[in-house]
Parts: structure tokens; C-alpha cells; sequence
């Protein structure tokens, strides 16, 4: 990545993250449709409520896997690959055992959390049984994320998309056959994402001990380094904290949103796998962002780390007004694909055809974050994010308990914590670009 025409490199890296994005979502919404068509309303509710609980956990992992992945690329753009070895065996061993812990934790909580996330009882104990289930397979998750995200970081964004896709198969098959044959309910669903992640990431190591001669570790998978522990640590914790933050507005807003009743609740999940299709897009291109620069900026190419940073803005801007007009126009086919209750219905699309108007922001939001990941500085990052969710969950709570909004409440709270994270980041952009330019060294973490 650090020579040749820069947009092209960007373009071609960013399809297939975006490709595999669209795969893992789609499975997903497979899952909320297989349930909400076989098994009902209330068990739709049921996946929804208890989808931002774990995906809280598994984004906090996916944040180690990202911030490791930035060392991985700078590493890599400056031809360090004895240090590359070290870091990438490292934050593998680490994550294992923190993944592990972490399902311990999340399987012996689940009820109590969902509880405090005010879920309605009569679908309590599906979440609760679904929720342990996917516990079960965090170690999975891990081991795909952060093995594709090591692809990733070295230039290798198609591989990932590959296995990915053989999982997304498997996962549908494991719908149907689990939800609609056996029948288990919510519960097969649950398995059929568990079996079908560790199907990407047992193929996802294979891949890589066979075909990139650089990670051909053999038994040097099982080093430690402690010295480079700690900078993954710095850079890791602080990207998991920031994609943490993100998803416990997210907690925040779905715990107003049970409130709400179960047709809400139902209506959420609903717009929520939609909305994603919106969001994982400019996600991507800034996560191509981030791989591109970081490598670049491994390499000393820093009028590359400048145009990476101008082209993906443009693509951001051009792909936020796109989704904003295409999803206006599907808001109720998309709806109908989830449910044939009208009420249901109704609350979505009403949705969807306000927060369409909205795309734009996130696009410019995430061009930035991907801009200060690739430059080091994941602070900045972890702050904005705090902002929008702290403007959001605060903007909320009023609209929907003192101003009686109702589900409308939550696209508007929405705006208001990405007008706050805007207002911090563009400036931050003209300040540490000034610095640069005025030749101040930056080390980011």
C-alpha cells in the first residue's frame, strides 16, 4: 500500500470489507427473519434485546483485535517483521484467554444484566437463553477478528471475505435447520452463529500457517512478549474502550426502547439490522482508511497519508447521501421482510424514513476516526465516541420520558450525539494537521 495510485488501492481494499461486512450482516438479519417468521414476535424481541448486551462484548474484542491491527500495519509498512511476528503471537495468546474470560463472566451475568436492561418478562428467559449460547462462542469471534484483521493490516483484505462467506452459508443452513427443522427456537439460532464462527476462524488460521510465509510461526505462535504486550495493551484497550462506548449508548437507548412495550422492542431489532447496512458501509471505507495510512505512515509516506485521508472523505460523503435515499425509499419492504404485524411495521418505517435523512453525519464521523487511527491517535477517537453517546443517551431520556416522543425519540437523539461528536472532531482535524505541518513529532499512544 505504500506505492502505487492511491485510490484504486483504496477502492479495491475497501470492496471487499465491505462485502464481508454485508455478509456477516446479512446472516444476522437471516436470523432475526428465520425467527421472527417461525417463531414469532416476541422471539424477535427477544434476539433484539439481548443483541446489544453481547454485542457489547464482542465489540470490546473486536477493538483489541483493531488496535492491534494498527501496530500490525505501521509494523508492516516499515518491513519490521521480527517485531511483526512477536506482536501478532502476543495479542493472539491475550485475547484468548481474555475472550475466554469474558464468556465466563457474560454466561453467569446474562439474566441479571438483562434485567437491569429492563427486559419485559414474558421474553426474559429466551434473551437470557440465547445471550448464554453466544457467549459460548466468544473465543471464536476472537480468533476470526483478529486473525482477519492481521490479514487486513498487511494489505490482504480478500481472504477474510472468504471464509467469511463459507460461515455466512453454514450460519443460514444452521438457521433453518436449527430454528425451522428441529425446532429450537431462538436457541438453534443462537447455535447456528456459533458453529459457523468457529468454522471462518479455524479456517482463517489454517489459511494463514499455509499460504503467508511471514506467519508461518509454528510453534512461535505461543510467544509472549511483554514489552510489546504493553503497547498492544495501550493501543488495544483504548480502541475497545471506544468501540465499548459506542455500544453502551447503544444499551442505553435499547433499555428506553423496552420500555417502550414489546412491538417497539420488536421494531428496533427490525430497523437496527436495516440501519446496519447503512452504517457498516462508511465504517469500512474508514476502516480502509485507517489499514492504508497506518501502513503509509510505517513507510514515511506522509503525502500518502494525506490523499488516503481526502479520498476516503469524498467516498464517505458520496456513499452517506446514496444509503440516506435509497433506504427512504425501502423503509417498508425492508419491514416487511422482518414481520407482517402492522403495528410493528409501522414504527419501523416511520423510522427509517427519518434517520435516512441522517446518513451523511456518520460518514463524516467515521472519515475522521479512521483518519486519527491511521495517524496513531486513538485517543481522540475515544472521546468523540464518548460525546456521541453521552449527547445521545442524555437527549434521549427527555424526549422519551418527559416530552412523550415515543420511538421517534431515538433517530433524533441520534442527530444530536453526531452534531456533539462533530462539533469536538473537525476542529481536532485543523489542530493536529497544524502540528503536522509545523513539523511537531506525533507518536499517537
Amino acid at each position: 500500500m505504500t506505492t502505487g495510485r492511491l485510490l484504486p488501492i483504496l477502492i479495491k481494499f475497501t470492496i471487499p470489507l465491505i462485502l464481508g461486512n454485508l455478509l456477516q450482516l446479512t446472516y444476522n438479519a437471516i436470523d432475526s427473519i428465520i425467527v421472527g417468521r417461525f417463531v414469532g414476535s416476541g422471539a424477535l424481541a427477544a434476539v433484539g434485546t439481548s443483541n446489544p448486551l453481547m454485542t457489547l462484548v464482542i465489540l470490546f474484542l473486536q477493538g483489541i483485535s483493531l488496535g492491534a491491527g494498527i501496530l500490525t500495519g505501521t509494523m508492516y509498512g516499515a518491513r519490521d517483521y521480527e517485531r511483526l511476528k512477536r506482536q501478532v503471537s502476543t495479542g493472539l495468546v491475550a485475547g484468548l484467554v481474555f475472550s475466554l474470560a469474558l464468556s465466563a463472566v457474560s454466561i453467569l451475568t446474562s439474566r441479571q444484566l438483562l434485567v437491569l436492561m429492563q427486559v419485559d418478562p414474558a421474553i426474559l428467559d429466551e434473551a437470557v437463553r440465547y445471550l448464554r449460547v453466544i457467549a459460548l462462542g466468544l473465543a471464536f469471534n476472537f480468533i476470526y477478528n483478529y486473525l482477519a484483521g492481521t490479514l487486513r493490516a498487511m494489505g490482504d483484505s480478500r481472504s477474510p471475505l472468504y471464509f467469511l462467506a463459507l460461515s455466512a452459508s453454514l450460519n443460514v443452513a444452521g438457521d433453518l435447520f436449527f430454528v425451522v427443522v428441529c425446532p429450537l427456537g431462538i436457541t438453534g439460532a443462537a447455535i447456528a452463529t456459533v458453529v459457523s464462527e468457529g468454522l471462518s476462524g479455524i479456517l482463517c488460521w489454517i489459511y494463514i500457517v499455509r499460504k503467508i510465509p511471514i506467519l508461518n510461526l509454528g510453534r512461535r505462535w505461543f510467544t509472549f512478549d511483554f514489552d510489546l504486550l504493553k503497547t498492544t495493551i495501550s493501543y488495544g484497550f483504548v480502541s475497545a474502550m471506544q468501540q465499548a462506548t459506542v455500544q453502551m449508548g447503544k444499551l442505553g437507548i435499547q433499555t428506553m426502547v423496552n420500555t417502550l412495550g414489546v412491538s417497539a422492542t420488536a421494531a428496533f431489532n427490525a430497523v437496527n439490522r436495516a440501519d446496519d447496512y447503512a452504517m457498516v458501509v462508511e465504517q469500512n471505507i474508514a476502516h480502509a482508511m485507517t489499514s492504508v495510512m497506518a501502513q503509509n505512515r510505517g513507510g514515511g509516506r506522509m503525502d500518502r497519508v494525506n490523499r488516503s485521508f481526502r479520498y476516503g472523505m469524498i467516498m464517505e460523503l458520496i456513499y452517506g447521501f446514496a444509503s440516506g435515499v435509497m433506504f427512504y425509499v425501502l423503509a417498508n419492504p425492508l419491514m416487511h421482510l422482518f414481520t407482517e404485524d402492522p403495528q410493528v411495521i409501522e414504527l419501523g418505517e416511520q423510522y427509517m424514513k427519518l434517520i435516512a435523512f441522517m446518513y451523511v453525519l456518520p460518514g463524516i464521523t467515521n472519515g475522521v476516526q479512521g483518519y486519527f487511527r491511521g495517524m496513531g491517535d486513538l485517543r481522540i477517537t475515544l472521546i468523540s465516541s464518548m460525546l456521541n453517546m453521552g449527547a445521545r443517551v442524555a437527549s434521549a431520556a427527555p424526549m422519551v420520558f418527559l416530552f412523550h416522543m415515543g420511538f421517534l425519540a431515538i433517530p433524533w437523539s441520534y442527530l444530536v450525539g453526531w452534531a456533539a461528536m462533530m462539533a469536538y472532531e473537525i476542529p481536532a482535524v485543523f489542530r493536529f494537521r497544524r502540528k503536522l505541518s509545523a513539523g511537531e513529532s506525533h507518536d499517537g499512544l
